[in-house]
């Protein structure tokens, strides 16, 4: 699939306020206040604001920092990774790949015994898909 492109406009009519402010313009959530903490079903979650499927249910942890986390994503394909130096600090920012939205970011501090990477989420920025 191609690059999903929407003006300002189209996007703040599709989405929440909130969830505007993080994809489009790379916010955050406050920990601890978002849905995704603990969720039993398995299934898939997808970027709220183009549909594309970005990270599986069995592939989530908890991490205890706020955010859903998870090891790694659906596929490779599904994001793209970028250096971020805002607020001082540097770190690795997780985008969707089909529609350039803000996901989170992404550590080297996740699970050991797979891949050591903790993906950081904003809740508002995805939707779980039961069932997939």
């Amino acid at each position: 699939m191609g690059k999903v492109q929407k003006t300002e406009a189209e996007w703040r009519e599709k989405l929440t306020p909130e969830q505007y402010h993080v994809t489009r313009e790379k916010g955050t959530e406050r920990p601890f206040t978002g849905d995704y903490q603990v969720e039993p079903v398995q299934g898939i979650y997808h970027c709220v604001c183009c549909g594309a499927p970005l990270f599986e249910n069995e592939h989530k942890f908890e991490a205890h920092c706020g955010w859903p986390s998870f090891d790694r994503p659906l596929a490779a394909a599904s994001v793209e990774e970028h250096q971020d130096g805002s607020h001082g600090m540097r770190r690795i920012e997780v985008t969707c790949r089909r529609c350039d939205a803000h996901l989170g970011h992404v550590f080297p501090d996740g699970p050991a015994e797979t891949t050591g990477q903790r993906y950081c989420i904003n809740s508002v920025a995805i939707t779980f898909h039961a069932g997939e």
